[in-house]
């Protein structure tokens, strides 16, 4: 039995790594560096003037750029100081998710600096701030420059307690004022998390092996599942971090963008379900894995049904995550593990209480055969979760793909059931094993999925489709989805595609978009990026008028939330209809 625990994890970890969600070149060069040295981002140059001002004019190159309010002027001469006044060119205004509403520069920044005495020297120290459209930092830096006003000569310097003029490290700036926020942000959407479809089951089974647990098993079990929680979320932050320094442009839920994973995981909640039927008797060895894990009470169980609540949370994006994780992805690992660590205990907490709680206890019926029939009613959810993922992998590659995995599955049933002491039937156990690895394995020859049916009204994303739109006057909504997004097709289901919301963007000619994020493109990883998130649902309402900001959406919709945000972005029928 130990060594079929070992091929299902085989199996498992086979599909899970056949295809991270890396694309193109970005495979190819997957160590090079993402971003450029902050001098060639930012390239400074220092230009007197014949009357006594001065020029500091920045070449910023595509898809960086500028803070106006970090930067600071200092011009000193024979130890003095010297009044500057500033002029400051006109600026992109923006909503940004560590310094609220700023003033940002794209491609150039032109300042004139005008001294208020003349020098014939003088040493100028010239402070600013930059960051990257794809999720990364720059620490604010300080050059320093020595200007010959006779001869109009610069002379770029080393600053007090600098060995070089600029800095090239890398780092994004440390934001240890906003890290209690974020991590409360973080804590509380773990919690909520715990309500979603992807994850209540597996949370209901582990309750369920609470009616038969003394104290101090209950309190034991409680606190290695909180372990197998916060580990888990701590191996996914890593692995995130690890992707993203390495160039990759990949949020939260990444690993269902591969279809070997989304295979991976059908075929684990299709091996839980008939577990928890009662159709596998797998033995001791093979509950540590799948919903043997959550039906055993052993410290190792409580532990791994800890990580197999996070690997099917993954789908899952619950209110207040998207800002903390937001955060955490612009910040150094130390911080955005903290976070992450803040999620996880956040998740993990509910069932901790649980376990303190006499009261909660009491109000749980006693053990009886009640228990059984209810495992094996929450084997049915699993079924369907099983067959919803088939469908996911289906979308991402063609249909051709999803009934080879769902024949996949059914030789893995089949394997299982095979499995005994009868060393023929091990060896055609091991056999329909390896097949269904096979068959998760194979992509059709024509890759026609991932490409979604769009509805009426419905146009795909781009952002030249939005400056178009925007130019022509009309608001432009952004629909940031996947099939894979439990989130996103609650909220359409209930809000968007419903009549009455459908009505309301007719009324305010609204352009639906939809950005289909089910397969990776590294243009919507981009564009969570630019508005603060790493993780989807995300929902954008561009204001007719192009100087308008944008306004973000909750993650989780009401009919009144859109229809108070139209009301209050759209502009009024006359005024479309003047223009056009």
């Amino acid at each position: 039995m130990r060594f079929l625990l070992a091929s299902l994890l085989w199996l498992i970890s086979s599909l899970s790594l056949a295809q991270l969600p890396i694309n193109g070149s970005a495979a190819a060069e997957f160590g090079a560096p993402a971003f450029l040295p902050v001098e060639e981002a930012y390239r400074i140059e220092i230009e007197p003037q014949q009357n006594g001002d001065v020029r500091v004019y920045w070449r910023i190159a595509d898809g960086y750029y500028l803070y106006q309010h970090s930067f600071d002027f200092q011009l000193h001469s024979e130890g003095a100081a010297i009044p500057l006044t500033t002029q400051l060119p006109t600026a992109l205004e923006r909503t940004d998710e560590f310094f609220g509403e700023v003033r940002v520069y794209y491609q150039e920044a032109d300042v004139r600096l005008q001294p208020e005495a003349s020098a014939e020297s003088a040493r100028l120290a010239v402070k600013s701030q930059g960051c990257a459209d794809a999720g990364l930092c720059y620490p604010p830096q300080t050059e320093y420059f020595d200007i010959d006003f006779a001869s109009g000569s610069v002379t770029p310097v080393a600053g007090p307690g600098s060995e070089t003029t600029v800095t090239s490290r890398i780092t994004p700036p440390l934001d240890l004022g906003s890290l209690p926020y974020m991590m409360l942000l973080a804590f509380l959407g773990g919690s909520i998390l715990n309500l979603m479809p992807c994850v209540f089951p597996i949370l209901s089974l582990k309750v369920l092996g609470f009616a038969r647990s003394n104290n101090s098993e209950r309190l034991r079990h409680g606190w290695l599942y909180a372990a197998g929680v916060v580990t888990s979320f701590l191996v996914v932050a890593t692995a995130l971090i690890m992707l993203q320094q390495a160039g990759q442009a990949i949020g939260w839920g990444f690993q269902l963008q591969s279809p070997g994973f989304v295979i991976a995981l059908a075929y684990l909640f299709l091996v839980m379900g008939l577990s928890l039927s009662g159709m596998l008797q797998l033995g001791s060895g093979i509950t540590d894995i799948g919903s043997g894990l959550a039906a055993r009470q052993g410290g190792t169980g409580s532990f791994f049904t800890g990580v197999l609540a996070v690997v099917v949370a993954s789908p899952c994006t619950a209110p207040l995550m998207g800002t903390a994780l937001g955060f955490a992805i612009t910040q150094p690992p130390a911080i955005a593990l903290a976070v992450f660590f803040a999620l996880g205990a956040g998740m993990a907490a509910p069932l901790v209480l649980l376990s303190y709680s006499t009261q909660a206890r009491n109000w749980m019926p006693r053990p009886g055969p009640w228990m059984e029939t209810m495992k094996q009613l929450l084997a049915f959810p699993l079924y369907g979760s099983a067959l919803w993922l088939f469908w996911v992998a289906g979308r991402q590659t063609g249909v051709d793909t999803m009934a080879a995995a769902l024949a996949g599955g059914l030789l893995l049933a089949l394997g299982l059931w095979l499995w005994n002491a009868s060393l023929w039937r091990r060896a055609l156990a091991l056999g329909c094993l390896a097949l269904a690895v096979t068959l998760g394995l194979w992509r059709a020859p024509v890759d026609d999925g991932g490409n979604r049916m769009l509805a009426q009204g419905q146009v795909p994303w781009s952002m030249e489709a939005i400056d178009t739109l925007r130019a022509s006057g009309r608001p432009v909504f952004v629909d940031v989805t996947a099939d894979w997004c439990i989130t996103c097709i609650a909220n359409e289901r209930a809000v968007l595609h419903t009549d009455e919301i459908s009505t309301a963007f007719a009324e305010h000619q609204v352009t639906y978009m939809i950005a289909d994020w089910t397969n990776y493109d590294a243009a919507i990883a981009d564009f969570l990026r630019e508005h603060g998130r790493t993780g989807i649902p995300l929902y954008v309402l561009y204001p007719a008028e192009a100087s308008a900001q944008p306004v973000i959406l909750p993650q989780l919709l009401t009919r009144k939330i859109v229809l108070e945000a139209l009301r209050a972005t759209a502009p009024k029928t006359d005024v479309i209809a003047s223009r056009q």
